[in-house]
């Protein structure tokens, strides 16, 4: 759907803040591409990667994709970042190593407010000859967009997290966190508490711009969609185990679904799968109706209202805009209803 900068207007019009692109460029269209294209024919929409990583790209190239995208909107773009996975996967190599990611992190967030970066902190220029080889009256020493508009505000750096590590990091350095830790309100009071931990040893307030990744198939039959919603729930939840065991609290039946998915298919990566099967691993019913939110809006609407009333003041929703929520005659119950009903509650301070 994303692909397709016509649906740009109707996106908008239906009432969503914002629409993320996926950044892997071996299963889909350049994200920055795509969001320019939309900025062009929105004027509300939050537009950005949902989530770019730190590798395929020098941090100065991501810095400068996301300020152009920031002046092509007006102050609309956002920077979703994670360690990486399948756009990595298909280049033949592994997510980001943390102090890899930390020092992206650093980089960008210098960048986008036009400070320098020091040269040689990234795989690529670490490859490259050293500038020293060229024959120059004078040589840069560090690097920096000399373009920034200060009229402009910073594009805001939000990481995409799910360890403990990287939400620890990201707490502190990060202008907003989006937990991908699933949708009960278990893990992602772990999440917060892991967060807001590190952001008091920091120095610095508890609060801050807290955002959820969640997947919500909206729809009053439950059973006909729990395929569709265990096809979301597999390439996500198995973040939980892409270099490890499953951190934080899971019951031992969660645990059992969440190995399963370390032999995960990255081959079937973004495809549809049948009956929520993928690699070979089956994911129980019990473990999909926790992991995601399915069912009709009331059940939706009380699930995400758990969630605000734990602090998260976003949400970066998976599933509605595809199959089955996006209706070819109008918006589909999540836009129709649940949204509404979940800005309403918290804009009344829940």
């Amino acid at each position: 759907m994303a692909a397709d900068p016509a649906l740009a207007r109707e996106v908008e019009a239906v009432g969503w803040d914002g629409q993320l692109f996926m950044d892997s460029p071996a299963l889909g269209p350049d994200p920055w591409v795509l969001a320019g294209a939309w900025a062009a024919r929105t004027e509300r929409l939050w537009l950005g990667p949902g989530v770019t990583n730190p590798l395929t790209r020098h941090p100065a190239v991501t810095a400068a994709c996301a300020a152009t995208l920031q002046a092509l909107s007006r102050g609309r773009a956002v920077l979703g970042i994670g360690r990486g996975d399948s756009a990595l996967a298909h280049l033949g190599a592994g997510p980001a190593r943390l102090h890899q990611f930390g020092a992206a992190l650093d980089a960008l967030k210098a960048l986008l407010r036009g400070g320098a970066v020091p040269f040689g902190a990234h795989p690529l220029t670490r490859a490259a000859p050293p500038l020293e080889e060229l024959s120059l009256g004078g040589r840069p020493e560090a690097t920096r967009l000399h373009w920034l508009d200060p009229a402009l505000p910073p594009v805001p750096l939000d990481v995409a997290a799910t360890g403990p590590r990287v939400i620890e990091r990201a707490a502190v350095v990060a202008d907003r966190v989006t937990f991908s830790v699933g949708a009960e309100p278990e893990r992602l009071a772990w999440a917060l508490e892991r967060a807001r931990a590190a952001r008091r040893a920091a120095g610095l307030s508890p609060d801050a711009d807290w955002g959820a990744q969640v997947i919500v198939v909206c729809h009053p039959q439950v059973e006909a969609v729990l395929p569709a919603a265990a096809s979301f729930t597999a390439p996500l939840a198995r973040f939980q185990v892409l270099q490890g065991p499953p951190q934080g609290p899971w019951d031992e039946p969660s645990r059992d679904n969440l190995v399963r998915l370390a032999h995960y298919d990255m081959r079937r990566h973004a495809r549809p799968v049948d009956e929520g099967k993928l690699g070979g691993a089956r994911l129980d019913e019990a473990f999909v109706r926790r992991f995601a939110v399915v069912g009709p809006p009331e059940h939706c609407i009380e699930r995400l209202l758990a969630l605000i009333r734990l602090g998260i003041r976003r949400f970066a929703v998976v599933g509605p805009g595809y199959h089955p929520e996006w209706e070819a005659r109008g918006p589909g119950l999540f836009a129709r209803e649940v949204m509404p009903a979940v800005r309403a509650e918290a804009r009344r301070g829940l």
